[in-house]
Formats: structure tokens, C-alpha cells, sequence
């Protein structure tokens, strides 16, 4: 018997490929589906199952396109949802065989009301490993309020009691010798304070989680809700798509690694309302960009913040890409649902700039550049774009908290004709949002190279008393 969890950064998301006696199952595969094909193939195994754990919310899985390229049977928990593909809604406890081996599902709603988790028993009928999906995670437990829109009736209080239920009645007796392989860890908008670590035994997460500390049902709701914030707009998208089903993933590379000359990109910018997203590093993309484009770094937390500020996951999409790297990030934008990349600029901004286009920049200051200016003019306004519970734990006095999250709602905060001094953790976000914003008409935004750890190391700022924070949203 093999195991392997195959782990992607940037969503924060482990998917698993499980093997026996010539036979694979993949459980909550992402989109690009072919590494497991190959995978399989090396090993001289068939594909026999794709289990998922639950009708995701922050990516859009490869089941569909597994299933179609290798005839493997897609497996759901209980549900009454109408899928547009066709796929096995299993029952509580039903087992399947893979090989010499036997996986079951236990059907734990709460994340969501189809959420189940899969036991695995080895080849001595002994349990060996549970994938609890977005059930448990280490430290943690899934968020309860992303399905509550699904039945009119359905609440994140409702949802909460059942995950408090399916954790007591389901997992908990469970051996402690077992190893939890959750869908996620820390960076995910699935759980609040997720672990770095993507496994551990669920003796032990018995002991740490604070989650399965002994506690009412009305102190459990209280407390897996409290620290919750509003989920990225995509989220309801990707379910739907994961539920009615999506474009071939082939078709939509095909659509989207297309070379644009810099000609032919202007008119196809001009002429279809595309969003220009590049995705160079913040402070390369600063010194040079295609007039209104948004800059969101490919080495970052990317598909989760394109999911954050592009609304619509059918907006069409213009890229800008490092050379070599135009299709990592049409595969990337199609991890959470974005389809409709037309192109990508040839030879990028090099090309561009050769046939004489116009250009602009963004001003990027050092943080003791920064101190000095405040030195001068104590009244010169600073924004700090990182999340609430971060600003909340710990910030330069006097910064006004204006999350990238929702920045529509921090746009209200800015003042057009005033001069701010924008910030984030280390640099990644506050581009993002200086970009988007510039695009809007704010051109006086100066973005802080490093942003609060460049601005603590100096030690020329107050900051505020370290407060440990309450939630990671």
C-alpha cells in the first residue's frame, strides 16, 4: 500500500493519492489532473476512485476531468444535490475495495452538510489513516459558515452543532494511532487557525485541538464561530462549478496560452473590458507596467488573491507573465474557477516598451526612507492593508487598518487628492492593492518596500503592544 500527499502552497491544499495492488484512488484532486494520471501510470496502476470530501469552496477540483480521462468512478457522502456529472452518493459507512485494501466513508457534516471523511483500513483490516477533508484539520476544524446559504434554513450556529456532533460521534472514538491527512493547512480561508503541519495522529489532536476539548455544544458554537469573517466572493462560485460541472481543463489552457503581440494585446485590452493581471514580482512590476494593469505575484498566495479581488470568475483576463511562466499561471487561475484568460503578452513588458507603448510606475519607498519622511511631517498618512487580526495584534500607532480583503470597503477610506504611505507584512499585498487602486484613478498611493517587518526591524516607529491574535481570517 502507498500514501502520498501531494501538497500545493498556494492554495494551502493536500490532495492524496492512495495506492494497492495496482489499484489508485485520488482524493480531492486539484484541476490539472494529469500529474496523477502520469503518477498512476509509472506505477502500472488504474485510477479506480476519486473520493472528495466535499463540495469545495476555495478551488475547483479535477474529479470531472479524472474521471473522463480515466474512467475512475467519483465518489460523494450524502447528498440530495444535482450534479452535472455522473458520480456514487455514497452512504454512511459504505466501504470500497482498492486493491488489498478498504476505504470508508463516514459522512461528518458541519463544514458543510455532505462533508465525510475517509477511513482507511491497511491490509490487515487495521484502521491506519483517516482524510478528514475540511472536517478536522491540525489545529483546527472547518469553518461553518460557508454552507449556510445553500438551504434557506441553514445557519453557521445550525452547521456548527452538527460539526460538534459529527466530531464527538464520528472521529473522536476513532484510534489515537491514526493518522489525520486533512485538505488543508495554514494560509487557507477553509479553518481560522490552521497548523503549518498537514499531518499528525489524532491521538494528538485530541489532546491539542482546541476544538475536541471537552465542552458544551453551546461553548463549541460559540467558539468555532467567533473570529469569522466574510469568505472571498469566489467561494460560492467554485462550489457551483464543482457541482454542475466546468470546461475541460485542456480547453481551457488552449484558450488562455495563446501569444499576444503588443499590438494585438491593446486591442484585445480595448476592445473586451479583459482585466490586465500581472503577475512579476511587486517591486519589478513597480518600476515598469502596462498602464491599469493589477499586480498579483504568481510567488505568493496567488489563486487565493485573485479569488479575493476578482469578483467574477468568468472575467476575462489578460496576463503578464515572466517568460516562461505564461503557463503556470493560466493553470494556476484555473485551480480556482478563472477560465477565461485570452492570452498573454509575448516577450512582456520588454516587448511592450519595444514597440513604443506607454508605461507607468509605482513609487516604492524603504522603510527608513518612510521614518524620515514622518520625521518631517508627522502628520503623513500611513495604511496598513494587512487583515484586521493582524493589524488588531499588532501595528504602528497612528496607521489607519485598510484590509486588502475588502477593498472596496477600504477604498472609502482614501481621500484622492491626499498622499498615503501603504503597507502590508513583507510587500506581496500592499502592491496588490496599490495596483488596483492606481487603476482606479488613486495616484497618490506609495507603496513600503518590506512593509511592517521592514518598518518594526527599523525600530524607528511606535508600534503597539504585541496582542496574540484570535484568529488567522
Amino acid at each position: 500500500m502507498k500514501i502520498e500527499q501531494i501538497y500545493t502552497g498556494c492554495l494551502a491544499q493536500g490532495a492524496y493519492y492512495i495506492e494497492s495492488e495496482g489499484e489508485a484512488a485520488i482524493i480531492d484532486p486539484l484541476r490539472e489532473v494529469q500529474p496523477y494520471i502520469e503518477k498512476a501510470e509509472r506505477r502500472n496502476a488504474e485510477i479506480k476512485y476519486v473520493f472528495e470530501t466535499h463540495f469545495h469552496a476555495d478551488f475547483v477540483s479535477g474529479h470531472q476531468d479524472l474521471a473522463a480521462k480515466t474512467g475512475a468512478q467519483i465518489v460523494y457522502g450524502p447528498t440530495e444535490m444535482k450534479m452535472g456529472f455522473d458520480a456514487i452518493v455514497a452512504e454512511d459507512n459504505q466501504e470500497f475495495t482498492l486493491g488489498k485494501v478498504k476505504i470508508k466513508l463516514i459522512h461528518t457534516p458541519g463544514h458543510t452538510m455532505e462533508s465525510s471523511c475517509y477511513l482507511l483500513y491497511n491490509e490487515e483490516g487495521k484502521p491506519e489513516a483517516i482524510f478528514t477533508g475540511d472536517t478536522l484539520f491540525i489545529g483546527d476544524v472547518g469553518r461553518p459558515d460557508l454552507a449556510q446559504k445553500v438551504a434557506a434554513d441553514l445557519t453557521q450556529e445550525k452547521l456548527a452543532a452538527h460539526l460538534y456532533d459529527s466530531l464527538r460521534n464520528k472521529l473522536m472514538p476513532l484510534p489515537d494511532n491514526l493518522i489525520v491527512y486533512p485538505a488543508h493547512g495554514a494560509g487557507s480561508a477553509c479553518g481560522k487557525n490552521m497548523s503549518k503541519e498537514t499531518s499528525d495522529t489524532l491521538g494528538n489532536q485530541k489532546k491539542t485541538n482546541y476544538a475536541l476539548q471537552e465542552m458544551s455544544k453551546e461553548e463549541f458554537i460559540k467558539e468555532v464561530i467567533t473570529g469569522l469573517t466574510p469568505p472571498p466572493a469566489y467561494f460560492p462560485q467554485n462550489v457551483m462549478m464543482n457541482i454542475q460541472g466546468y470546461d475541460s481543463i485542456d480547453t481551457v489552457m488552449e484558450r488562455g496560452v495563446k501569444p499576444l503581440s503588443p499590438e494585438e494585446f491593446e486591442v484585445a485590452a480595448n476592445e473586451t473590458g479583459a482585466l490586465i493581471l500581472d503577475t512579476r514580482a511587486p517591486q519589478v512590476f513597480a518600476k515598469e507596467f502596462v498602464p491599469n494593469s493589477v499586480n498579483i505575484g504568481i510567488d505568493g498566495s496567488f489563486a487565493v488573491w485573485v479569488g479575493t479581488m476578482i469578483p467574477d470568475v468568468k472575467q476575462e483576463i489578460l496576463v503578464i507573465a515572466e517568460e516562461g511562466r505564461e503557463e503556470e499561471v493560466i493553470t494556476r487561475l484555473a485551480r480556482v474557477g478563472y477560465d477565461y484568460a485570452l492570452g498573454y503578452l509575448k516577450g512582456g513588458i520588454h516587448a511592450w516598451k519595444g514597440a513604443g507603448k506607454e508605461v507607468d510606475s509605482i513609487q516604492s519607498i524603504t522603510a527608513a526612507e518612510l521614518a524620515e519622511i514622518k520625521k518631517n511631517n508627522p502628520d503623513a498618512k500611513i495604511l496598513d492593508v494587512r487583515k484586521k487580526s493582524e493589524y488588531d495584534s499588532e501595528h504602528v500607532k497612528e496607521a489607519e487598518n485598510a484590509p486588502l480583503d475588502y477593498i472596496n470597503d477600504s477604498m472609502t477610506k482614501i481621500n484622492k487628492d491626499e498622499t498615503y504611505y501603504v503597507h502590508c507584512a513583507g510587500g506581496y499585498r500592499s502592491m496588490i492593492f496599490t495596483s488596483a487602486l492606481r487603476a482606479r484613478g488613486y495616484d497618490q498611493l506609495i507603496d513600503v518596500d518590506g512593509g511592517f517587518k521592514a518598518i518594526k526591524d527599523s525600530e524607528q516607529f511606535e508600534v503597539t503592544d504585541y496582542v496574540c491574535p484570535t484568529t488567522l481570517l
